[in-house]
């Protein structure tokens, strides 16, 4: 589906109330949009990891205007259906990115703490040492 919105009239023909009853739930499906505006930036958030992170954002259930509860869950499965046709999992997508040598590199090295406490006294001597 194209937008949020279309998924929202979607939700409130399959489970009553109105399409603004679920638009922040599809919203927040498809916020990552704004940062890649292809179908790649689904990857962040449609599969099963997604979905059960969306319920703990928005709560179990929710109620719409008809004044019936309605399980998050099961409309974020509908939002990630419409447009994948299935759930996938994080292992889904992630193993299908490229590695690149970037990802690996670091030039932050922890330090032990012994190592961090022997550098801090001998800066201190050192320091003393100077007056």
């Amino acid at each position: 589906m194209a937008h949020p919105y279309h998924h929202a009239v979607r939700s409130a023909r399959l489970f009553g109330g109105t399409p603004e009853d679920y638009l922040a739930i599809h919203d927040w499906f498809d916020e990552s949009k704004a940062h890649l505006a292809d179908v790649r930036h689904r990857a962040l958030r449609h599969h099963s990891e997604g979905i059960f992170l969306c319920e703990a954002i928005f709560g179990a259930t929710l109620t719409n205007s008809a004044g019936k509860q309605v399980p998050v869950r099961t409309v974020g499965e509908q939002h990630v259906k419409d447009d994948l046709g299935w759930i996938p999992s994080v292992k889904d997508w992630l193993q299908h990115i490229e590695l690149q040598p970037w990802m690996g590199r670091t030039p932050f090295r922890p330090q032990m703490e012994t190592s961090a406490s022997a550098a801090s006294a001998e800066h201190e001597a050192s320091d003393i040492r100077m007056t």
